[in-house]
């Protein structure tokens, strides 16, 4: 069950239990306890389904519930058996250990948000309103029941628990909505059940004092409130937030939001005041003074030096800033100056001296280089996850960075431990540190790159590490010089005078010579050279050689000859070969090597006059056997299909797997087109028996392997393309004719049966994926063009021909009967939008969704009631849907489709024959049949300004609806002028791009928000 339908259920469950609780009074003791335990049970499905990082705080909130729910069952339970419940008594027992479960949960779920750190201006901005809606809850709430002369100690200690327990949680709240980092949606959830639980407890302590509380009253909306969205908040995906660590940065200020926040909650002591002295009791008056003033004067004192300490808090951050600032100019200054790897660290050591808080301990450790590239980052980490050999003094948290150095084989390490508050403050300054050091570090290597390029040590160090081998020959062509990476690739030391002959095989003498002699006979450099060498164990050896003529030059006297080993990369070169040309499963041609030798073919069969063929072959129900037995035994399948297929062409023939289950044939030349039908019909035959193959667990299936096979010649055909295209085509008119069986390519018949039977394929595997979506196109009131309803388009977002509108597909749709599923999805789904419109926006406009119904789907005999499960899946209301039908509806089965349309009036849907006046137009039908609304169709009003005839029948139609109290619609508005002259006309309603194209659902909102004329895009 997804969370979606566990909200959807939830919600439904909830508003019966509420309806019944507030129609049947005699079930209170029943629907009410349904309706607690049930809020409790929501939380656990939520807990299980979301999965969140720590459960153990929604197990306490769920059984604060339960507690809450058993208190209300017992006091339910003895009203019910005629007996008064007591007060104290075993009810207030449960209700007062609901607020310790709420308020431990709500503290952990601080904790997870919060992390290891201390976010003193978090608590502090909390505690502020706390303290106000404390004092508030003292006057007006706890003060009342200490003064009771009526209760007794224990009745007030309780009736006191109450308002101090619903403090207490809502602090909580509080605190969560004060801590740094974005807001769990989740929170909102809370904070609303948690004042539904006040305003309730409120209402309930003043009906104690006055002794005049009753059950079912509207006092219980606001426990019901509590219960429904704890349970509706636990379901939803965003409570894993509130157990997951909130990402914190540093702070130096407050936003406008919170500093109204503070500003309100520290004037709500003189408030009081005030509203006290203005409504002064009797017994205030007769003592000369406000009864609660030392209270107010504490709490404002106490909102005053908490509201100081933040002030406090922002001052001290913008220090520390502002120091940061200065130590990162100062680092920058030091770092700049650095002329080696050392300098750098001895600057990061001092710069970080800076940076870190003087009144706070930190740890730093600079390791030795380590092997292997790095990035330039920086990130927070735990210390049971730093490297091995690395400390992080003690500390359970580190900012972790890396810095690649110079030549991007090593980089370094810097490991900063300290109180996470303090690393999450300085955790920017050292990312821009990094940066500064990045730049230090690259000029460093580039000044020493240079000054390694300009000695003479640098070089010959070069060549004696030089991978390749560098020989050096004398006129005899006997090698003078052998760098020791000779070693490595000839297995032995080259002695001097040794010659060259000697390292090359004998099937490469003769090239050797020749490239020698034109070495020395003008070429002064040769490149690219590959010769076969032979090693001191007579192992072959592919090299390839730079050779260049320096006898002239007086440093060498003599030819360079610069070798490198390449035998195992010709040999991987060989196998990517191989791989480029062959499916790695089967080993057959893959596509692109079937293509070669089908153009070089088809050349030479033009040349000679011969018969080429071309099978295109496919396995038929493949998908069955991968989705039912998986893709081991579907690969087993087609290993067995390429074996067969093979055996069956003989030689001289190419089989190729062209991807998926497709595999192809090219039969080479031959006198006539019967080889090629013969070996698919060899094919065929040998396919046609069962195949057994093993699965990835050693059993055996037994599964079919036959085929499709398409079969196209190269006569009549211009090219290679043109007959694999008539291959294919054959293979889908074998495919349209029943599977297991082969056919030769037809022109006639080919082209369009394949195109119908690849469009309904597409269409039903649309249907399927839902590939489907829908986009709206307004319909406003021409008085005042408000959107006033939309009207559902369907669109199909092709795999491979992109976003398609209805004219591509609909009529292949009509004749498959896709369209009847099609319009199955669009009715459900333009429901669910206007649904979800209707309720995040209970103002909006919007009225109602238009919806077309093709003739098809209308006839289908369960029609009204797949209307009626629609509109009861959405949670729409009747009224809220518009069906639009054709005038060729009522040509076939007219009594039946009029009954229909009865039904779906009588159950509030609204009817519109949409075209009006482009089918079959009958006045008598138009007045029998029962429908609402008529779509007049654009071509009616393309000429509206520019023809008086068309003028003139236009007001008619409109004139006649109105009569026959039908409202009109005008459709493929596209000028302002035609819109005026609708109105004028008496029309109600337009639609078309003069007012807008058709919207994706999120843009709909903004045009239909209030009852303001929205500004519609043109």
């Amino acid at each position: 069950m997804t969370t979606r339908t566990a909200r959807a259920c939830f919600g439904a469950w909830i508003l019966a239990l509420v309806a019944l609780y507030y129609t049947f009074p005699a079930t209170h003791l029943y629907t009410w306890a349904l309706l607690g335990y049930s809020a409790a049970a929501a939380i656990l499905v939520g807990v299980r389904l979301n999965r969140p990082a720590q459960r153990l705080p929604w197990y306490l909130v769920s059984a604060a519930l339960a507690f809450f729910t058993t208190g209300d069952s017992w006091y339910n339970l003895v009203q019910t058996l005629g007996g008064e419940p007591g007060f104290p008594g075993l009810a207030d027992v449960f209700y007062l250990l609901v607020y310790p479960l709420l308020t431990g949960g709500f503290l952990l779920f601080v904790r997870a948000r919060a992390g290891r750190g201390d976010d003193r201006a978090a608590l502090l901005d909390a505690l502020v309103p706390t303290v106000g809606l404390g004092l508030v809850a003292w006057v007006y709430w706890i003060a009342p029941f200490t003064r009771a002369q009526d209760l007794s100690v224990l009745e007030k200690v309780v009736s006191v628990g109450y308002p101090l327990g619903d403090i207490l949680a809502l602090a909580m709240i509080l605190r969560m909505v004060s801590t740094t980092g974005k807001r769990p949606k989740a929170l909102l959830g809370l904070g609303v059940a948690m004042i539904g639980l006040l305003v309730s407890d409120v209402f309930y302590g003043q009906s104690q004092l006055r002794s005049d509380w009753s059950l079912g009253g509207p006092v219980d909306l606001g426990w019901t409130v509590f219960y429904a969205v704890m349970g509706y908040t636990a379901l939803r995906p965003s409570m894993r937030e509130l157990t997951a660590p909130a990402e914190r940065t540093a702070r130096a200020g407050m936003g406008r939001h919170r500093l109204a926040w503070l500003t309100a909650a520290a004037l709500i002591a003189p408030a009081v005041l005030c509203v006290e002295y203005l409504h002064g009791r009797p017994a205030e008056i007769a003592r000369g003074g406000i009864v609660d003033a030392p209270v107010i004067a504490a709490a404002a004192a106490v909102m005053f030096l908490l509201v100081l300490g933040r002030v406090a808090d922002l001052a001290l951050a913008q220090r520390q800033a502002m120091a940061r600032e200065r130590a990162l100019r100062e680092a920058g200054a030091t770092l700049f100056a650095a002329a080696t790897e050392g300098d750098v660290r001895a600057a990061l050591s001092r710069a970080v001296v800076r940076l870190m808080p003087a009144d706070r301990p930190y740890h730093l450790e600079l390791p030795p280089p380590v092997a292997g590239p790095g990035e330039v980052a920086v990130r927070l980490m735990a210390a049971a996850d730093l490297p091995a050999g690395v400390g992080s003094g003690g500390f359970p948290l580190v900012l972790f960075a890396t810095q690649p150095l110079p030549g991007g084989e090593r980089h370094g390490q810097i490991i900063v431990g300290a109180p996470e508050d303090v690393l999450h403050a300085v955790r920017s300054s050292f990312e821009a540190l990094g940066a500064q050091i990045a730049v230090v570090l690259e000029r460093i290597a580039l000044t020493a790159e240079v000054n390694r390029r300009d000695s003479e040590a640098y070089f010959r160090t070069l060549i004696q590490s030089a991978a390749d081998v560098i020989l050096i020959l004398d006129e005899d062509d006997t090698i003078r010089y052998a760098s020791p990476s000779a070693i490595k690739l000839f297995g032995a030391a080259i002695v001097p005078g040794t010659p060259l002959a000697a390292l090359v095989a004998t099937d490469a003498q003769e090239a050797l010579r020749d490239v020698l002699r034109r070495l020395r006979h003008g070429h002064g450099e040769l490149t690219g050279i590959e010769l076969a060498a032979q090693d001191a164990g007579r192992r072959r050896v592919l090299v390839e050689c730079d050779m260049r003529n320096l006898r002239d030059d007086p440093t060498v006297t003599g030819l360079v000859v610069t070798m490198r080993d390449v035998t195992e990369q010709r040999r991987l070169e060989d196998d990517l070969t191989h791989q480029a040309f062959h499916d790695s499963l089967t080993g057959l041609a893959n596509r692109v090597l079937f293509r070669n030798r089908l153009e070089q073919a088809f050349m030479v069969a033009e040349r000679d006059g011969a018969t080429l063929g071309v099978l295109f072959v496919d396995l038929d129900d493949f998908k069955e056997v991968n989705d039912t037995l998986g893709h081991a035994v579907g690969d087993q399948l087609l290993l067995a299909v390429a074996r067969r297929i093979s055996a069956s062409i003989g030689a001289g023939s190419t089989a190729a797997r062209m991807g998926g289950d497709e595999f192809a044939i090219l039969v080479e030349q031959s006198d006539s087109a019967d080889a090629a039908e013969d070996v698919a019909a060899r094919i065929v035959a040998e396919l046609g028996t069962p195949i057994e193959v093993p699965d990835s667990e050693g059993g055996l299936h037994l599964v079919s392997g036959r085929v499709s096979i398409g079969v196209a010649t190269n006569r009549g055909t211009a090219n290679a393309t043109e007959l694999l295209r008539h291959a294919d085509l054959a293979l889908y008119l074998a495919k349209g004719m029943g599977k297991g069986d082969w056919q030769r390519y037809q022109s006639d018949l080919a082209h369009a049966m394949v195109q119908r039977l690849e469009m309904r394929t597409q269409l039903h595997e649309a249907i399927e994926g839902e590939q489907f979506m829908l986009q709206f196109q307004p319909i406003v009131e021409l008085a005042d063009q408000r959107v006033t309803g939309v009207e559902a388009l369907v669109r199909w977002q092709h795999p491979t021909r992109g976003l398609l509108g209805p004219f591509h597909f609909v009529e292949a749709a009509e004749e498959s009967g896709a369209i009847v599923g099609i319009g199955n999805w669009v009715l459900r789904q333009a429901l669910r939008q206007i649904a979800d419109w209707k309720a995040a926006d209970p103002a909006t406009t919007l009225r109602y969704v238009s919806v077309n119904v093709s003739p098809r789907q209308f006839r289908s005999p369960d029609f009204v009631e797949q209307v009626r499960a629609a509109l009861a899946g959405a949670g729409a209301r009747p009224e809220w849907l518009l069906l639009e039908i054709t005038e060729s509806l009522v040509l076939k089965d007219a009594d039946k489709v009029i009954r229909d349309l009865r039904a779906l009036r009588a159950m509030g849907v609204r009817i519109a024959i949409d075209d009006f006046g482009t089918g079959y137009s009958s006045l008598s039908y138009l007045r029998q049949m029962p429908v609402d609304v008529l779509k007049l169709d654009k071509s009616f009003i393309d000429d509206i300004l520019t023809s008086r005839q068309q003028h003139a029948l236009v007001d008619a139609i409109v004139t006649l609806a109105g009569n026959l109290d039908l409202a009109v619609v005008a459709e493929g508005i596209e000028e302002a002028g035609q819109r005026i002259a609708l109105d004028t006309m008496g029309c109600d309603y337009g639609q078309g791009y003069h007012f807008a194209r058709p919207l994706w659902p999120a843009d709909i909102p903004a045009l239909t928000a209030s009852a303001q004329p929205a500004a519609l895009p043109a």
